[in-house]
């Protein structure tokens, strides 16, 4: 295959300021006098509009309440005014409390970052493989049907299935009203919680959800796939035919997990990620961006598998672990298992267990289990050292995401290290100290 390169080049435009003709650029004539009358030309001067000052739209400061019983008061007649049930709507916030445990879960964050392997190794541990493969055989035919029907992989589904709620075992026992409430009420996230709760007041009303069955994770998560009401509202079926979508339904969960990994741009036949082999004198500058199959096959990327790839697929180039770890090729549907979870860790982590599930091995390479994380204050004083040297990390939030990864990417580069992006204490302590 030859592949063509295209360069394109961009010259600024020339504006010439005061020449508008020919006879403009003529010296100017002499006044002409005939009769004692003096003829001049005449200039046209056109004003221009002042313009009109650009007015920024400011913030809309969040409402604050005195107490928890004042933010029910208000939130209901904000549901009610805008056409949910005045009954359901009472109904609901009669059973929410103020859990205060919830808004520490939500705002609290890791003393340490975990590194890549923790994570999988928590995924693929034998417990879940082991009995995710027994819940595999028993839910075989019913997975192969919405594999055919949605085009999503079997083993995904179950591995999403395994990693929510460890087969439908483990569906969280939190108070859904009180929890959706209590984040509304703290503020951080109240547009989400308010959204969810009225999701919530119409999956009551619709049917979908007793009220003898409103407990799920801390966060608002329902069922045994755990999805948030609002996706349920929207991505929910009937999986088993009995004329009801229950989220705590086996066949309902499944089918609706199938359903929303299809409608969020599943390709059918795609592996999640492939792993590949990176050549010698690679630029790893490179890292991180996506170009087709055939552009990272002419860089020299093998599949480790030989597989072959469509040439137009957009892959991304991924090394969770840096030069010294695994090197992956994510497809798009890397991307749409994080829709359920917006972390490439998660996403490795279907996978794989995905991979195990169906008896495909895991990961040839090993990783580098030496490298040690950043604390979170290290982090956070890493972007704030990062961004002030003009590699932008987009906020200092002590979380090493996309960003981060692509600023210190960027700084690797210009010191003399290979820029791989891996954050760990041997290659970012100098920066993370201060």
């Amino acid at each position: 295959m030859i592949l063509k390169k295209h360069y394109i080049a961009l010259f600024p435009a020339l504006v010439m300021v005061g020449c508008t003709s020919q006879q403009a650029m003529k010296k100017p004539s002499k006044p002409v006098r005939q009769a004692n009358v003096q003829i001049t030309q005449t200039q046209t001067i056109q004003v221009k509009p002042t313009p009109k000052p650009v007015v920024k739209p400011q913030p809309v400061a969040k409402p604050s309440y005195g107490s928890f019983s004042d933010w029910k008061s208000d939130f209901s007649m904000r549901a009610m005014a805008s056409g949910h049930g005045a009954q359901t709507i009472r109904r609901l916030l009669d059973l929410a409390y103020l859990n205060q445990q919830v808004i520490s879960l939500d705002s609290g964050q890791p003393e340490f970052s975990k590194m890549p392997w923790e994570y999988v190794d928590s995924a693929v541990s034998d417990g879940r493989v082991s009995t995710g493969k027994r819940k595999f055989a028993e839910q075989r035919a019913f997975l192969s049907q919405l594999q055919s029907q949605y085009g999503v992989n079997a083993e995904i589904i179950a591995a999403i299935w395994g990693m929510e709620s460890s087969y439908g075992a483990v569906t969280g026992n939190s108070s859904i009203p009180s929890s959706l409430a209590s984040l509304a009420y703290d503020g951080r996230r109240q547009e989400f919680a308010e959204t969810q709760l009225l999701s919530l007041a119409s999956l009551l009303q619709r049917g979908d959800v007793s009220w003898s069955q409103l407990d799920g994770s801390w966060a608002g998560g329902m069922g045994q796939t755990q999805f948030i009401p609002d996706t349920w509202l929207k991505q929910g079926v009937d999986g088993d035919g009995d004329g009801h979508r229950n989220p705590w339904a086996t066949g309902d969960a499944l089918a609706s997990t199938a359903n929303y990994l299809s409608n969020s741009g599943w390709v059918r036949g795609l592996a999640p990620f492939y792993e590949v082999r990176i050549p010698a004198s690679f630029d790893y500058a490179v890292v991180g961006s996506k170009q087709s199959a055939a552009r990272w096959a002419a860089l020299g990327i093998d599949t480790i598998d030989d597989v072959s790839l469509d040439a137009n697929t957009q892959m991304e180039l991924w090394l969770p672990a840096g030069k010294d770890g695994p090197a992956l090729l994510l497809s798009p549907n890397f991307d749409v298992i994080k829709v359920y979870n917006n972390s490439s860790s998660y996403a490795l982590g279907v996978s794989l267990l995905g991979k195990a599930l169906a008896g495909q091995g895991g990961l040839y390479k090993s990783w580098p289990r030496y490298e040690r994380p950043l604390s979170t204050v290290q982090v956070r004083n890493l972007q704030q050292r990062l961004t002030s040297m003009g590699y932008d990390t987009k906020g200092a939030d002590g979380i090493v995401g996309t960003n981060t990864r692509r600023a210190f990417q960027r700084w690797q580069a210009d010191n003399g290290q290979t820029p791989d992006g891996f954050i760990t204490q041997r290659s970012a302590a100098s920066l993370a100290s201060w």
